[in-house]
C-alpha cells in the first residue's frame, strides 16, 4: 500500500495520542446497542477471525477463506453479494482477483460506495497479519453492512471490498489499486459512473491511538462534510484538519470525475513503524476507533441523505 504524507516533504508532523474516558470508551465501543446502532465492539470481533486466518495477499488461500466468510456475513444480514473477478496484470505476473460488491436498495437509483481493502500486502520476509491495514477496513464495512440493511435509505448503497490495493514490488499507476481501477473501468463502459453520488474508502480506521488527517488529494466538499460531521459529534481530535495526500482507491474515482473521500490513519504507531510491519496486529487496535470512525461515517451518510442536492 502506498500511502504518502505531503507533510512528510516539509519534516513530519506528528499527530496527539487518542485519550479515552471511561464514559468515551463505553459510548463508542458499542455498550449494548441496537440493531441499527454501529458497534465497534461487533466491527472488533470481525477484525478478530480476519485476523487469525493470517496474511490475505491477493490471490491466496486465506484470502479466499476471507471472502467466503465476508459473503456468509453479508447474506445473514439479507445482502446479495457480487463477486468481480478479473486478473491483474502485475510485475510479478497474471494474479486473479475479486472485488466484492453488496448493494443495498434505497428509494433512488443514485449510489452511494462505502469500500475498502480487503487483501493485505504480501511479504516474503515478514508474517504480515495486517490487523490496521486490510482488516480494519473489511471489519467496519460488514459491520456497516449489518446497520444499513436493516434501515431505510434514500440512497441505494454499495459495500465495496476492494481486491489489489496493495503493490507487488512498488506503488505506480500500473502496480497497485487494482480492484478500483478495474471497477471504475467497468463502470465506465457500463455508462453507471453518473449513478455515483459520493464514495467514502476507509483505510487503517482501527489504530488505537486515532488520528485521521485530510487528505487533499479527495473531493473537497466531502472531505469538510465529513470532519464538520465529525466535529459535531465532539470527535474533532482524532479527525485532524491538517493537510495530507494519500494514493488509496479512491484516486480512480475522482480521477473519474466521482466525489470521493478517503478516510486513513496514516499515523500508526511511532514514525508509523508500525504500518507493513510484523508489528501491525490486533493488539495495536481498537474498538474504540472502529466505532467512532463508524459513527462518523454513518452521521455523514444522513447529512448527505438530507441534502436537497449534492455538489
Amino acid at each position: 500500500m502506498q500511502k504518502y504524507d505531503g507533510a512528510k516533504l516539509a519534516g513530519r508532523l506528528t499527530g496527539g495520542g487518542l485519550v479515552l474516558c471511561l464514559a468515551t470508551l463505553l459510548g463508542a465501543a458499542g455498550g449494548s446497542p441496537s440493531s441499527t446502532t454501529f458497534s465497534g465492539r461487533r466491527a472488533f470481533e470481525n477484525l478478530k477471525w480476519i485476523v487469525a486466518l493470517g496474511p490475505r495477499p491477493s490471490g491466496s488461500a486465506a484470502l479466499a477463506k476471507t471472502r467466503v466468510e465476508i459473503q456468509r456475513q453479508l447474506k445473514q444480514a439479507g445482502l446479495t453479494v457480487e463477486e468481480d473477478a478479473f486478473t491483474a496484470s502485475t510485475p510479478l505476473g497474471q494474479v486473479a482477483m475479486t472485488n466484492l460488491i453488496a448493494p443495498i436498495p434505497g428509494e433512488q437509483r443514485k449510489i452511494v460506495i462505502l469500500a475498502g481493502h480487503y487483501e493485505t500486502k504480501r511479504f516474503d520476509d515478514i508474517h504480515f497479519l495486517g490487523a490496521n491495514d486490510g482488516g480494519s477496513s473489511t471489519a467496519i464495512l460488514l459491520e456497516m453492512g449489518r446497520v444499513l440493511a436493516k434501515r431505510k435509505n434514500k440512497f441505494t448503497y454499495w459495500l465495496v471490498f476492494f481486491d489489489g490495493e496493495e503493490a507487488f514490488v512498488q506503488f505506480s499507476a500500473t502496480d497497485g489499486l487494482y480492484g478500483s481501477r478495474h471497477l471504475v473501468q467497468k463502470l465506465a463502459a457500463r455508462g453507471e459512473l453518473n449513478r455515483i453520488q459520493a464514495m467514502i474508502v476507509l483505510d487503517m480506521v482501527a489504530d488505537a491511538k486515532l488520528n485521521i488527517y485530510r487528505d487533499y488529494n479527495s473531493t473537497a466538499w466531502l472531505a469538510e462534510k465529513v470532519f464538520a460531521v465529525a466535529r459535531r459529534l465532539g470527535y474533532g481530535r482524532y479527525f485532524r484538519d491538517e493537510p495530507r495526500a494519500y494514493e488509496d482507491d479512491h484516486i480512480p474515482f475522482v480521477k473519474a470525475g466521482v466525489s470521493a473521500v478517503d478516510l486513513l490513519d496514516f499515523d500508526y504507531g511511532p514514525n508509523n513503524r508500525y504500518w507493513h510491519s510484523a508489528q501491525d496486529t490486533l493488539d495495536k487496535c481498537s474498538p474504540t476507533s472502529l466505532a467512532i470512525v463508524g459513527r462518523v461515517v454513518l452521521a455523514t451518510l444522513e447529512e448527505l441523505e438530507k441534502s436537497e442536492r449534492l455538489p
